[in-house]
């Protein structure tokens, strides 16, 4: 005898993470299945996510917030390259107009996510602050945790920290009440983070960029003034749409032609530099070993960085670190930077699935050894979706896709009386792998190991081509033969004994 045991679910689909990929789900399930329940979990007391864990001076967007806010929400502020409280004024005030809030649970950690194939449902369990646990359970299990540890930045282990007597600072830990008015600051790093910090920390002595690498930077106003004329004349949601347009367009033409054309990007680049700088640029400290958009181009809004160096405020040293000393930095050259504070803008250290245990009828899922699937599901790992944004482009573009698209699946299934969604590979070895994060990055370079895996060619790849996605995404057949529609899979009942037919 066969039974189906489907399981009942506290909410058709948890969403774990009240970031920018967490929210943008729940108002797309809000808008497109409005008949499933849903509810969030947030490992913090407050939501938004990076915006809200990051508190370094001059915290922003490091892309335009016509893409890097939603598709459904206009960005009504005047500048475009917005500062952290800006960014969370903008995700509170979707949370509460959408009644969102009373369905996060905050200060809710999730450590470990079970598949039951019998049961057709997700049991997550939580940690809260005190370490007590619980557990919820939903049908699907959607991830927007993000795709960076936590917990722990890149620590890129200097020698001698231990000698040096002033203070040490990653910027992902900000001290609350850093005091650094008239202190000599060393960052290390030439990344968007380091380009932020140093022109915001004006009270400083004197703040010092210190680069093994120089980095391409790409300056444009803070202001959009074409968006903000649209504002004045057209309908918001309309003047939102076309400048999103816009800039998508922009974008995708500049990182193709960056591809097609290096040198002369890195003329333009160059040039802009030039201008900028005056007699203060250095050749050597502004010309990057590698390709513009081999690595994230790194942009500085209404030339501020560049400010800070013409006013004496600011400079950069490119060298390599021998180690810190009592006083602040030996470099490899024999030149010591002294240093009342040294901030450590390193990186961050990428985490796959929030470090989510995650596990399938019990057996531990290796991210490694699974290939995405329109770049939010996973070989063989049924109802589950994550985002990983875009590295040529604003990470809401990917989150605002997926979210659509796994809409469309929960419907699909709705439509065809399925419980569960599964994308199935047979045989990976059929398969040509293809590393898709071609970006010399360190945080994408030292990560690879941990990354799921991703083919040449759809559907099995992770792509960073946001115009063709959106058209695939949304316009694709979501039973394509290899997303796969079943129900709980049924386990066989034993035959009674012949004892108990007697009875």
């Amino acid at each position: 005898m066969m039974v189906n045991t489907a399981s009942p679910v506290d909410q058709d689909v948890l969403i774990v993470g009240a970031g920018i990929s967490g929210i943008g789900m729940a108002v797309h399930l809000q808008m497109h299945c409005p008949d499933r329940s849903f509810a969030l979990v947030e490992r913090r007391a407050q939501l938004g996510g990076t915006w809200d864990l990051f508190r370094y001076p001059g915290i922003r967007s490091d892309s335009d917030m016509h893409t890097l806010g939603f598709i459904f929400e206009p960005w009504k502020h005047e500048k475009s390259i917005a500062d952290g409280p800006a960014i969370l004024d903008y995700l509170n005030r979707i949370v509460d107009e959408r009644h969102i809030r009373e369905r996060i649970r905050f200060d809710r950690k999730v450590v470990g996510a079970d598949w039951d194939s019998a049961a057709a449902r997700w049991t997550v369990t939580m940690e809260d602050g005190e370490g007590r646990t619980s557990t919820t359970t939903a049908r699907w299990l959607y991830l927007g945790a993000g795709y960076y540890d936590y917990d722990e930045p890149f620590d890129a282990n200097f020698a001698g920290r231990e000698d040096f007597k002033g203070q040490i600072v990653h910027p992902q830990f900000w001290p609350k009440d850093l005091d650094y008015k008239d202190k000599k600051v060393v960052v290390i790093g030439s990344g968007a983070t380091a380009v932020t910090i140093v022109p915001s920390m004006q009270e400083a002595a004197h703040v010092t960029m210190l680069q093994r690498t120089p980095t391409w930077y790409f300056i444009r106003p803070a202001k959009d003034g074409f968006a903000n004329f649209l504002r004045k004349i057209l309908p918001e949601k309309l003047a939102y749409k076309i400048t999103r347009f816009k800039n998508v367009r922009l974008q995708d033409i500049a990182f193709r032609r960056a591809r097609e054309k290096p040198e002369k990007v890195k003329e333009f680049l160059t040039n802009k530099l030039k201008a900028s700088l005056g007699d203060h640029y250095d050749e050597k400290a502004f010309t990057p070993p590698y390709n513009p958009w081999d690595q994230r181009l790194c942009l500085v809004p209404d030339a501020d960085f560049f400010e800070a160096m013409k006013a004496g405020k600011a400079s950069v040293v490119t060298d390599h670190i021998e180690r810190f000393d009592a006083n602040g930095i030996q470099l490899k050259s024999g030149k010591h930077l002294d240093a009342d504070i040294i901030i450590t803008a390193t990186g961050l250290k990428l985490a796959v699935a929030g470090k989510i245990p995650v596990r399938v009828d019990g057996e531990r899922i290796d991210w490694h050894e699974h290939f995405y699937y329109k770049a939010c599901m996973f070989s063989n790992v049924p109802n589950f979706s994550a985002v990983f944004g875009y590295l040529n482009a604003s990470w809401t573009l990917r989150a605002d896709i997926v979210s659509e698209y796994v809409c469309r699946v929960l419907n699909h299934m709705k439509a065809t009386n399925t419980l569960v969604a599964t994308p199935v590979l047979a045989d990976p070895s059929s398969l040509e792998e293809e590393n898709v994060f071609d970006f010399s990055s360190g945080y994408i370079q030292r990560s690879l190991h941990i990354m799921p895996k991703s083919t040449a060619s759809l559907p099995w790849r992770l792509s960073q081509n946001y115009l063709q996605d959106r058209i695939d995404m949304r316009t694709g057949a979501i039973d394509d033969g290899v997303l796969t529609f079943t129900n709980a899979k049924a386990k066989a009942v034993p035959a009674p004994t012949e004892l108990e037919a007697a009875e």
